[in-house]
Protein backbone atom coordinates (compact mmCIF):
# COMPACT_ATOMS: atom_id res chain seq x y z
CA UNK A 1 0.00 0.00 0.00
CA UNK A 2 2.99 2.62 0.89
CA UNK A 3 4.61 1.57 -2.51
CA UNK A 4 1.01 2.48 -4.42
CA UNK A 5 0.30 5.74 -2.46
CA UNK A 6 3.14 7.69 -3.91
CA UNK A 7 2.18 7.43 -7.45
CA UNK A 8 -1.26 8.03 -6.60
CA UNK A 9 -0.51 11.20 -4.84
CA UNK A 10 1.58 12.18 -7.44
CA UNK A 11 -1.38 11.21 -10.29
CA UNK A 12 -3.55 13.43 -8.31
CA UNK A 13 -1.71 16.15 -7.73
CA UNK A 14 -0.71 16.45 -11.34
CA UNK A 15 -3.95 15.80 -12.38
CA UNK A 16 -5.28 18.89 -10.03
CA UNK A 17 -2.26 21.42 -11.37
CA UNK A 18 -3.10 20.86 -14.85
CA UNK A 19 -6.79 21.93 -13.92
CA UNK A 20 -5.70 24.75 -12.27
CA UNK A 21 -2.82 25.94 -14.78
CA UNK A 22 -5.58 25.29 -17.74
CA UNK A 23 -7.66 27.82 -16.35
CA UNK A 24 -4.74 30.25 -14.93
CA UNK A 25 -2.46 30.30 -18.18
CA UNK A 26 -5.32 30.88 -20.51
CA UNK A 27 -8.45 32.69 -19.07
CA UNK A 28 -6.09 35.86 -18.31
CA UNK A 29 -5.18 36.52 -21.88
CA UNK A 30 -8.93 35.69 -23.53
CA UNK A 31 -9.44 39.07 -24.32
CA UNK A 32 -6.20 39.12 -26.63
CA UNK A 33 -6.90 35.52 -27.98
CA UNK A 34 -10.35 36.66 -28.95
CA UNK A 35 -9.33 40.06 -30.37
CA UNK A 36 -9.33 38.54 -33.90
CA UNK A 37 -12.56 37.19 -33.67
CA UNK A 38 -14.69 39.74 -31.59
CA UNK A 39 -14.79 42.33 -29.00
CA UNK A 40 -17.62 41.54 -27.00
CA UNK A 41 -17.76 41.56 -23.36
CA UNK A 42 -20.88 39.87 -23.64
CA UNK A 43 -19.17 36.91 -25.57
CA UNK A 44 -16.26 37.16 -23.30
CA UNK A 45 -18.38 36.58 -20.58
CA UNK A 46 -20.64 33.38 -21.98
CA UNK A 47 -17.50 32.02 -23.14
CA UNK A 48 -15.97 32.19 -19.52
CA UNK A 49 -18.86 30.83 -17.98
CA UNK A 50 -19.50 28.04 -20.95
CA UNK A 51 -16.80 25.43 -18.68
CA UNK A 52 -18.71 25.92 -15.31
CA UNK A 53 -21.72 24.90 -16.19
CA UNK A 54 -20.68 22.27 -18.11
CA UNK A 55 -18.90 21.15 -15.67
CA UNK A 56 -21.73 21.63 -13.34
CA UNK A 57 -23.77 19.18 -15.60
CA UNK A 58 -21.35 16.30 -15.91
CA UNK A 59 -20.41 16.08 -12.34
CA UNK A 60 -22.49 13.79 -11.22
CA UNK A 61 -22.88 11.40 -14.05
CA UNK A 62 -18.41 11.75 -13.80
CA UNK A 63 -19.02 11.05 -10.16
CA UNK A 64 -21.00 7.90 -10.81
CA UNK A 65 -19.45 6.27 -13.02
CA UNK A 66 -16.37 6.97 -10.86
CA UNK A 67 -18.01 4.53 -8.35
CA UNK A 68 -19.24 1.88 -10.47
CA UNK A 69 -16.33 1.14 -12.95
CA UNK A 70 -13.10 2.91 -10.53
CA UNK A 71 -11.67 6.12 -10.27
CA UNK A 72 -8.56 5.08 -12.90
CA UNK A 73 -10.77 4.69 -16.53
CA UNK A 74 -12.83 7.79 -15.71
CA UNK A 75 -9.50 9.72 -14.98
CA UNK A 76 -8.03 8.86 -18.14
CA UNK A 77 -11.42 9.89 -20.31
CA UNK A 78 -11.51 13.21 -18.05
CA UNK A 79 -7.82 13.81 -18.85
CA UNK A 80 -8.63 12.87 -22.82
CA UNK A 81 -11.34 15.24 -22.87
CA UNK A 82 -9.04 18.25 -21.28
CA UNK A 83 -6.64 17.17 -23.91
CA UNK A 84 -9.27 17.55 -26.68
CA UNK A 85 -10.57 20.84 -25.64
CA UNK A 86 -7.24 22.31 -24.95
CA UNK A 87 -5.84 21.66 -28.11
CA UNK A 88 -8.84 22.73 -30.49
CA UNK A 89 -8.98 26.13 -28.46
CA UNK A 90 -5.00 26.52 -29.01
CA UNK A 91 -5.54 25.42 -32.88
CA UNK A 92 -8.34 27.82 -32.86
CA UNK A 93 -6.58 31.16 -31.87
CA UNK A 94 -3.53 30.09 -33.56
CA UNK A 95 -5.36 30.34 -37.27
CA UNK A 96 -5.57 33.27 -39.19
CA UNK A 97 -9.27 32.31 -40.29
CA UNK A 98 -9.19 34.95 -42.74
CA UNK A 99 -7.21 32.91 -45.28
CA UNK A 100 -9.48 29.72 -45.41
CA UNK A 101 -13.00 30.98 -44.77
CA UNK A 102 -15.71 32.84 -46.76
CA UNK A 103 -17.36 35.43 -45.14
CA UNK A 104 -20.23 33.71 -44.65
CA UNK A 105 -18.92 31.05 -42.20
CA UNK A 106 -16.81 33.43 -40.57
CA UNK A 107 -18.82 32.51 -36.90
CA UNK A 108 -16.85 29.32 -37.24
CA UNK A 109 -14.03 29.97 -35.38
CA UNK A 110 -16.17 31.49 -32.40
CA UNK A 111 -18.57 28.10 -32.77
CA UNK A 112 -14.88 26.06 -32.47
CA UNK A 113 -13.99 28.45 -29.21
CA UNK A 114 -17.24 27.30 -27.16
CA UNK A 115 -16.90 23.65 -28.36
CA UNK A 116 -13.35 23.50 -26.92
CA UNK A 117 -14.52 24.86 -23.80
CA UNK A 118 -17.79 22.52 -23.55
CA UNK A 119 -15.42 19.76 -24.30
CA UNK A 120 -12.99 20.60 -21.62
CA UNK A 121 -15.79 21.66 -19.32
CA UNK A 122 -17.78 18.18 -19.34
CA UNK A 123 -14.36 16.50 -19.05
CA UNK A 124 -13.74 18.65 -15.79
CA UNK A 125 -14.47 15.70 -13.94
CA UNK A 126 -10.77 15.88 -13.16
CA UNK A 127 -10.62 17.72 -10.38
CA UNK A 128 -13.61 15.48 -8.26
CA UNK A 129 -12.29 12.19 -9.29
CA UNK A 130 -8.70 13.60 -7.95
CA UNK A 131 -10.33 14.32 -4.82
CA UNK A 132 -12.36 11.07 -4.54
CA UNK A 133 -8.86 9.08 -5.50
CA UNK A 134 -7.14 11.45 -2.14
CA UNK A 135 -10.16 10.51 0.01
CA UNK A 136 -9.98 6.37 -1.10
CA UNK A 137 -6.28 6.68 0.20
CA UNK A 138 -7.05 8.34 3.53
CA UNK A 139 -8.61 7.92 7.24
CA UNK A 140 -11.02 10.37 8.28
CA UNK A 141 -8.46 11.77 10.81
CA UNK A 142 -5.84 12.52 7.97
CA UNK A 143 -7.99 13.32 5.56
CA UNK A 144 -8.19 17.00 5.82
CA UNK A 145 -4.36 16.70 5.41
CA UNK A 146 -4.38 14.67 2.20
CA UNK A 147 -7.10 17.36 0.97
CA UNK A 148 -4.21 20.27 1.13
CA UNK A 149 -3.24 19.21 -1.74
CA UNK A 150 -5.58 20.39 -3.65
CA UNK A 151 -4.36 23.95 -2.54
CA UNK A 152 -1.41 22.88 -3.01
CA UNK A 153 -2.11 22.42 -6.71
CA UNK A 154 -4.37 25.83 -6.27
CA UNK A 155 -1.63 27.15 -5.31
CA UNK A 156 1.13 26.39 -7.61
CA UNK A 157 -1.31 26.47 -10.29
CA UNK A 158 -1.77 30.46 -9.35
CA UNK A 159 1.77 30.78 -9.66
CA UNK A 160 2.66 29.12 -12.29
CA UNK A 161 -0.02 30.14 -14.59
CA UNK A 162 -0.26 34.00 -14.75
CA UNK A 163 3.72 33.57 -14.66
CA UNK A 164 4.26 31.58 -17.61
CA UNK A 165 1.28 33.32 -19.42
CA UNK A 166 2.71 36.36 -18.78
CA UNK A 167 6.33 35.36 -19.39
CA UNK A 168 5.53 33.44 -22.89
CA UNK A 169 2.98 35.79 -24.38
CA UNK A 170 6.03 38.41 -24.87
CA UNK A 171 6.78 35.85 -27.59
CA UNK A 172 3.58 34.83 -28.87
CA UNK A 173 0.32 35.24 -27.19
CA UNK A 174 -1.35 31.78 -28.43
CA UNK A 175 2.05 29.71 -26.79
CA UNK A 176 1.10 29.77 -23.73
CA UNK A 177 -2.27 28.04 -24.33
CA UNK A 178 -0.03 25.47 -26.51
CA UNK A 179 2.29 25.03 -23.39
CA UNK A 180 -0.86 24.16 -21.40
CA UNK A 181 -1.95 21.40 -23.83
CA UNK A 182 1.59 20.07 -23.31
CA UNK A 183 1.06 19.80 -19.90
CA UNK A 184 -2.34 18.09 -20.38
CA UNK A 185 -0.69 15.42 -22.13
CA UNK A 186 1.73 15.14 -20.17
CA UNK A 187 -0.96 14.62 -17.81
CA UNK A 188 -2.71 11.69 -19.43
CA UNK A 189 0.29 9.85 -20.11
CA UNK A 190 1.48 9.81 -16.22
CA UNK A 191 -2.36 8.55 -15.61
CA UNK A 192 -2.49 5.95 -18.31
CA UNK A 193 1.14 4.66 -17.52
CA UNK A 194 1.50 5.34 -13.54
CA UNK A 195 -1.89 5.75 -11.40
CA UNK A 196 -2.90 2.58 -9.41
CA UNK A 197 -6.53 2.18 -9.10
CA UNK A 198 -7.46 2.93 -5.63
CA UNK A 199 -11.32 1.49 -5.84
CA UNK A 200 -11.27 -2.27 -5.09
CA UNK A 201 -14.24 -3.81 -7.29
CA UNK A 202 -16.21 -5.19 -3.68
CA UNK A 203 -16.69 -1.46 -2.81
CA UNK A 204 -17.89 -0.50 -6.46
CA UNK A 205 -21.80 0.93 -6.95
CA UNK A 206 -24.53 0.39 -9.38
CA UNK A 207 -25.14 2.99 -11.99
CA UNK A 208 -27.93 4.78 -10.73
CA UNK A 209 -31.44 5.90 -12.80
CA UNK A 210 -30.54 8.33 -15.86
CA UNK A 211 -33.02 10.23 -13.80
CA UNK A 212 -30.78 10.38 -10.69
CA UNK A 213 -27.76 11.50 -12.67
CA UNK A 214 -29.44 15.14 -13.64
CA UNK A 215 -27.46 17.52 -11.78
CA UNK A 216 -29.86 19.12 -9.91
CA UNK A 217 -31.93 16.22 -9.05
CA UNK A 218 -28.49 15.11 -7.58
CA UNK A 219 -27.97 18.44 -5.63
CA UNK A 220 -31.33 17.85 -4.31
CA UNK A 221 -30.68 14.44 -3.26
CA UNK A 222 -27.71 15.51 -1.25
CA UNK A 223 -29.37 18.44 0.36
CA UNK A 224 -32.25 15.68 1.63
CA UNK A 225 -29.23 14.21 3.78
CA UNK A 226 -30.04 15.88 7.02
CA UNK A 227 -26.29 15.86 8.33
CA UNK A 228 -24.92 17.43 5.03
CA UNK A 229 -27.05 19.50 3.77
CA UNK A 230 -25.87 22.75 5.47
CA UNK A 231 -22.41 22.07 5.09
CA UNK A 232 -23.16 21.34 1.29
CA UNK A 233 -25.12 24.78 0.97
CA UNK A 234 -22.23 26.55 3.09
CA UNK A 235 -19.84 25.01 0.94
CA UNK A 236 -21.89 26.46 -2.46
CA UNK A 237 -22.53 29.75 -1.22
CA UNK A 238 -18.66 30.22 0.33
CA UNK A 239 -17.81 29.82 -3.32
CA UNK A 240 -20.54 31.51 -4.85
CA UNK A 241 -19.12 34.89 -2.70
CA UNK A 242 -15.36 33.75 -3.26
CA UNK A 243 -15.33 33.26 -6.88
CA UNK A 244 -17.94 35.75 -7.52
CA UNK A 245 -15.82 39.00 -6.08
CA UNK A 246 -12.44 37.31 -7.77
CA UNK A 247 -14.29 37.32 -11.17
CA UNK A 248 -13.87 41.06 -10.97
CA UNK A 249 -11.14 41.87 -9.01
CA UNK A 250 -8.57 42.45 -12.03
CA UNK A 251 -11.26 44.47 -13.10
CA UNK A 252 -11.67 46.55 -9.54
CA UNK A 253 -7.68 46.91 -9.73
CA UNK A 254 -7.45 48.47 -13.21
CA UNK A 255 -10.17 50.75 -12.95
CA UNK A 256 -9.57 52.48 -9.55
CA UNK A 257 -5.77 52.07 -9.38
CA UNK A 258 -4.89 52.05 -12.46
CA UNK A 259 -2.71 49.09 -12.07
CA UNK A 260 -0.57 47.00 -14.81
CA UNK A 261 -1.27 43.33 -15.73
CA UNK A 262 2.02 43.07 -14.38
CA UNK A 263 1.35 43.94 -10.52
CA UNK A 264 -2.10 42.03 -10.98
CA UNK A 265 -0.39 39.17 -11.83
CA UNK A 266 2.19 39.55 -8.95
CA UNK A 267 -1.43 39.96 -6.49
CA UNK A 268 -2.45 36.61 -7.59
CA UNK A 269 1.09 35.29 -7.88
CA UNK A 270 0.88 36.09 -3.83
CA UNK A 271 -2.25 34.03 -3.28
CA UNK A 272 -0.78 31.07 -4.95
CA UNK A 273 2.34 31.07 -2.70
CA UNK A 274 -0.05 31.69 0.77
CA UNK A 275 -2.39 29.14 -0.29
CA UNK A 276 0.32 26.32 -1.18
CA UNK A 277 2.28 26.77 2.62
CA UNK A 278 -1.37 26.68 4.12
CA UNK A 279 -2.65 24.16 2.67
CA UNK A 280 0.36 21.89 1.98
CA UNK A 281 2.43 22.71 5.20
CA UNK A 282 0.68 24.37 8.11
CA UNK A 283 -3.39 22.61 7.15
CA UNK A 284 -2.28 18.95 8.92
CA UNK A 285 -0.84 20.38 12.42
CA UNK A 286 -3.95 23.47 12.38
CA UNK A 287 -6.45 20.63 11.95
CA UNK A 288 -4.93 18.38 14.82
CA UNK A 289 -4.92 21.36 17.24
CA UNK A 290 -7.85 23.44 16.45
CA UNK A 291 -10.36 21.18 14.48
CA UNK A 292 -12.22 21.51 11.28
CA UNK A 293 -15.03 23.84 12.61
CA UNK A 294 -13.06 26.73 14.11
CA UNK A 295 -10.37 26.38 10.84
CA UNK A 296 -13.82 26.95 8.59
CA UNK A 297 -14.34 29.54 10.75
CA UNK A 298 -11.15 31.25 11.67
CA UNK A 299 -10.22 30.85 7.26
CA UNK A 300 -13.94 32.55 6.37
CA UNK A 301 -12.82 35.53 9.14
CA UNK A 302 -9.56 35.91 7.30
CA UNK A 303 -12.07 36.33 3.75
CA UNK A 304 -14.13 38.65 5.43
CA UNK A 305 -11.52 40.71 6.52
CA UNK A 306 -9.04 41.04 3.13
CA UNK A 307 -12.45 42.10 1.45
CA UNK A 308 -12.58 45.17 3.60
CA UNK A 309 -8.60 45.76 3.32
CA UNK A 310 -9.87 46.06 0.00
CA UNK A 311 -12.35 48.63 -0.20
CA UNK A 312 -10.17 50.76 2.03
CA UNK A 313 -7.55 50.75 -0.65
CA UNK A 314 -7.10 54.57 -2.48
CA UNK A 315 -4.86 54.65 -5.42
CA UNK A 316 -2.21 56.28 -2.79
CA UNK A 317 -2.58 52.99 -0.09
CA UNK A 318 -3.78 50.52 -3.10
CA UNK A 319 -0.12 48.58 -2.98
CA UNK A 320 0.06 47.92 1.03
CA UNK A 321 -3.40 47.30 1.52
CA UNK A 322 -4.39 45.27 -2.15
CA UNK A 323 -1.15 42.96 -1.23
CA UNK A 324 -1.73 42.84 2.06
CA UNK A 325 -5.53 41.91 1.81
CA UNK A 326 -5.12 39.51 -0.85
CA UNK A 327 -2.84 37.54 1.34
CA UNK A 328 -5.26 37.48 4.36
CA UNK A 329 -7.84 36.01 1.71
CA UNK A 330 -5.48 33.32 0.47
CA UNK A 331 -5.12 32.08 4.16
CA UNK A 332 -8.45 32.38 4.74
CA UNK A 333 -9.74 30.54 1.65
CA UNK A 334 -6.69 28.13 2.43
CA UNK A 335 -7.85 27.37 6.23
CA UNK A 336 -11.82 26.87 4.64
CA UNK A 337 -11.58 24.33 1.09
CA UNK A 338 -9.76 21.73 2.93
CA UNK A 339 -11.55 21.92 6.09
CA UNK A 340 -15.29 21.95 4.71
CA UNK A 341 -14.54 19.33 2.53
CA UNK A 342 -13.49 17.14 5.30
CA UNK A 343 -16.52 17.94 7.49
CA UNK A 344 -18.62 16.75 4.67
CA UNK A 345 -16.90 13.66 3.86
CA UNK A 346 -15.98 12.45 7.26
CA UNK A 347 -20.08 12.32 7.70
CA UNK A 348 -20.71 10.19 4.60
CA UNK A 349 -19.77 6.46 4.41
CA UNK A 350 -16.73 5.25 1.96
CA UNK A 351 -19.22 3.73 -0.26
CA UNK A 352 -21.05 6.48 -2.46
CA UNK A 353 -17.98 9.36 -1.39
CA UNK A 354 -17.58 9.45 -5.45
CA UNK A 355 -20.78 10.49 -6.14
CA UNK A 356 -20.99 13.47 -3.53
CA UNK A 357 -17.44 14.74 -3.88
CA UNK A 358 -18.60 14.95 -7.51
CA UNK A 359 -21.20 16.97 -6.20
CA UNK A 360 -19.38 18.84 -4.53
CA UNK A 361 -17.67 19.73 -7.37
CA UNK A 362 -20.40 20.67 -9.22
CA UNK A 363 -21.96 22.88 -6.23
CA UNK A 364 -18.46 24.76 -6.56
CA UNK A 365 -18.95 25.36 -10.16
CA UNK A 366 -22.77 26.22 -10.47
CA UNK A 367 -21.64 28.93 -7.54
CA UNK A 368 -18.50 30.06 -9.53
CA UNK A 369 -20.86 30.20 -12.41
CA UNK A 370 -23.75 32.75 -10.58
CA UNK A 371 -21.11 34.66 -8.52
CA UNK A 372 -19.30 35.85 -11.46
CA UNK A 373 -23.07 37.36 -13.00
CA UNK A 374 -23.71 38.32 -9.57
CA UNK A 375 -20.72 40.49 -9.10
CA UNK A 376 -20.44 41.67 -12.69
CA UNK A 377 -24.33 42.91 -12.22
CA UNK A 378 -23.96 44.28 -8.93
CA UNK A 379 -20.01 45.88 -10.08
CA UNK A 380 -22.02 48.01 -12.99
CA UNK A 381 -25.40 48.54 -10.99
CA UNK A 382 -24.03 49.35 -7.57
CA UNK A 383 -20.31 50.40 -7.68
CA UNK A 384 -16.92 49.03 -7.84
CA UNK A 385 -17.18 47.97 -3.96
CA UNK A 386 -20.36 46.65 -3.84
CA UNK A 387 -19.05 42.80 -4.51
CA UNK A 388 -16.95 42.94 -1.79
CA UNK A 389 -20.01 44.32 0.98
CA UNK A 390 -22.13 41.37 -1.09
CA UNK A 391 -19.43 38.55 -0.15
CA UNK A 392 -18.85 39.54 3.26
CA UNK A 393 -22.87 39.37 3.91
CA UNK A 394 -22.92 35.84 2.20
CA UNK A 395 -20.22 34.59 4.45
CA UNK A 396 -21.94 35.69 7.65
CA UNK A 397 -24.57 33.59 6.02
CA UNK A 398 -22.28 30.62 5.62
CA UNK A 399 -21.08 31.29 9.19
CA UNK A 400 -24.78 30.90 10.51
CA UNK A 401 -25.21 27.44 7.98
CA UNK A 402 -21.92 25.50 9.76
CA UNK A 403 -22.74 26.96 13.14
CA UNK A 404 -26.13 24.25 13.16
CA UNK A 405 -26.12 21.71 15.80
CA UNK A 406 -26.55 18.47 13.25
CA UNK A 407 -22.66 19.53 12.69
CA UNK A 408 -21.98 18.49 16.13
CA UNK A 409 -22.93 14.94 15.92
CA UNK A 410 -20.31 12.71 14.67
CA UNK A 411 -21.96 9.78 13.71
CA UNK A 412 -21.38 8.96 10.11
CA UNK A 413 -24.62 8.06 7.51
CA UNK A 414 -24.23 6.31 4.00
Amino acid sequence: MRRLKIPTLLGAFITLLDDRLGETIVLPLLPFLLEQFTTSATTLGFLTGTYAISQFAAAPLIGAMSDRFGRKPIMITCVSGSVIGICLFALTVSLNWDNYLPLWASTLPLSLLFLARIIDGISGGTAATATTILADISTPENRAKTFGLIGVAFGLGFILGPGLGTALAKFSVTLPVWVASGFAIFNLIFVIFFLPETLPKNKRNLLPRKRDLNPISQLLIVFKNPLARRLCLSFFVFFMAFNGFTAVLVLYLKEKFGWSPELCSAAFIVVGVIAMIVQGGLIGPLVKRFGESRLTFAGIGFVMTGCILLTLANIDTSIPLVFSGVAILAMGTGLVTPSLRALISRRLSSIGQGAVLGNLQGLQSLGTFLGAIAAGRSYDLLGPRSPFFGTILLLIFVMFLISGKSLTKQKVIS
